[in-house]
C-alpha cells in the first residue's frame, strides 16, 4: 500500500528540477508511514519524485498543507538536511515556523518562496531554530519585499529581530545610497515575545489562522532559574486543519493539552540508544565537575520515541510526524533508523506515524 498525504493530480503539479530532484538521486530518501490498522510498515514514494509540490502562493491552491523544510536535529551542519524548519501554508499563504540553518534555500526549493513570508513563528531560540534568520530578513529586503515581516516567539525574540536587523543594517545603508532603495529595513521587521504558560495562549490571529502556544519541557527547572528564556510548543488552527509542533522536548503534559484532537502532531525524535549513551556521558561529566553539560541536556530534555507517543496517544492526535530527528547507531547502515523509531512510538500510539524527509509535503 502507497501512501500519498493530501496528493493532487499531476497536471495540477509545475515540473520542479530544484534540491529536491539532488536529494532524490544522491541519497534515496523515502517517506516511511504505518497505517493504524496494523498491517505493518509501509514503504511509501520517493519523497522528492511524487510527493505534490507545496502550493506556492501564486498557485491558487486552497486548503491547509504543512512543508517540512528541514529536519535534522541539533546544531551540527550537513549536506543531507537542513536543521529545523517548517511553513504551514492556507490558501496560499505561507507561514514560517522556526527558521534554522539552510531553512531559507528550502523557501526556494520548496516553491514555498521567502518573499511572501510575512509571519515567524519561534518555539526557542536555539541557533539551530534561528540560524537562518538574518539571511531571511537581508535577501527579503534587499529583493523587493515592501511588507512588514512579523516574529513571535519566547522571551528574547523581539531582541533577536533587533539583533537581525542590526547585521543587515550596513547591506542596507550601501544599497539605499548606492542604489535609491526607498524602504527601510529598520523599521521593516518587527519581534514579538510572548508569554510562556501552562495552558494554551493564543498568540496570533488574522483572517487565515490562529496561533496557540504552551511552554515545553526543554529547559529544565534548575536553568529556568538562572535565565528568563523559555520554550514553547505552537498550534497552528485553520479552517479545515490542526497542525501542532512540539517543539524541542522531553515528554510534556503541556504539549499533550495543547495537542488534544490535532490532526497532525509534528514532534521531535530522538534514538533511545543516544538517549541512553548520553545519560552515561552526562554522568561522566558531572563526575569530573560539569554538572550542567551538553550530555545531560540532550539527555533530559529530548523525547525518546515512548515519549513521543505517550504525547500523541493522551492527546489523541489524528497523525504523527517526526521532526527533529536525532538518529542513531542504526542510521549508518540502515540510511534511517526507522525502525527504533517508528517501533517505539508504536508500542504507545496506535495511530499513524510519518518519519519526516526535507522538502515533504503533507
Amino acid at each position: 500500500m502507497i501512501r500519498n498525504k493530501r496528493d493532487s493530480p499531476a497536471a495540477d503539479r509545475p515540473a520542479l528540477r530544484t534540491r529536491r530532484d539532488l536529494l532524490r538521486d544522491t541519497l534515496a530518501l523515502s517517506v516511511l508511514t504505518l497505517a493504524p490498522t496494523g498491517a505493518g510498515v509501509v514503504l511509501a514514494q520517493d519523497a522528492a519524485g511524487l510527493m505534490p509540490t507545496p502550493p506556492g502562493p501564486a498557485a491558487g491552491k486552497s486548503g491547509t498543507w504543512l512543508v517540512l523544510l528541514g529536519t535534522r536535529a541539533g546544531p551540527g551542519i550537513d549536506l543531507a538536511r537542513a536543521q529545523t524548519g517548517s511553513a504551514v501554508v492556507v490558501d496560499g499563504r505561507p507561514y514560517l515556523i522556526d527558521c534554522g540553518y539552510g531553512v531559507l534555500r528550502q523557501l526556494v526549493a520548496s516553491n514555498v518562496g521567502y518573499l511572501q513570508i510575512s509571519t515567524v513563528f519561534f518555539t526557542h531560540l536555539h541557533d539551530d531554530h534561528t540560524g537562518d534568520l538574518p539571511a531571511l530578513l537581508s535577501f527579503q529586503w534587499t529583493n523587493g519585499k515592501t511588507t512588514p515581516t512579523d516574529a513571535y516567539g519566547p522571551y528574547g525574540t523581539s531582541r533577536l529581530i533587533a539583533a537581525a536587523s542590526a547585521v543587515i543594517s550596513d547591506n542596507a545603508e550601501i544599497r539605499t545610497a548606492d542604489e535609491g532603495r526607498t524602504v527601510n529595513a529598520a523599521t521593516q521587521f518587527h519581534g514579538h515575545d510572548v508569554a510562556a504558560t501552562d495552558t494554551p495562549v493564543q498568540i496570533f490571529k488574522d483572517d487565515r489562522i490562529s496561533v496557540s502556544a504552551i511552554e515545553n519541557t526543554h529547559y529544565p527547572q534548575r536553568s529556568k532559574e538562572r535565565m528568563q528564556h523559555r520554550s514553547l510548543a505552537l498550534r497552528v488552527d485553520s479552517r479545515d486543519r490542526s497542525i501542532v509542533f512540539a517543539g524541542d522536548t522531553a515528554y510534556s503534559a503541556n504539549v499533550a493539552k495543547l495537542a488534544r484532537g490535532a490532526d497532525v502532531f509534528v514532534c521531535e525524535i530522538a534514538d533511545a540508544a543516544v538517549l541512553a549513551q548520553m545519560e552515561q556521558r552526562a554522568r561522566a561529566a558531572a563526575a569530573a565537575g560539569n554538572p550542567n553539560n551538553i550530555f545531560r541536556h540532550v539527555a533530559e530534555t529530548h523525547s525518546s520515541p515512548a515519549d513521543v507517543g505517550r504525547m500523541a496517544k493522551e492527546a489523541n492526535v489524528k497523525l504523527v510526524v517526526l521532526n527533529h530527528q536525532l538518529t542513531g547507531p542504526s542510521a549508518a547502515k540502515l540510511g534511517y533508523p526507522v525502525t527504533a523509531f517508528i517501533e517505539g512510538v508504536r508500542r504507545v500510539y496506535a495511530g499513524e506515524v510519518i518519519v519526516g524527509q526535507d522538502l515533504m509535503v503533507l
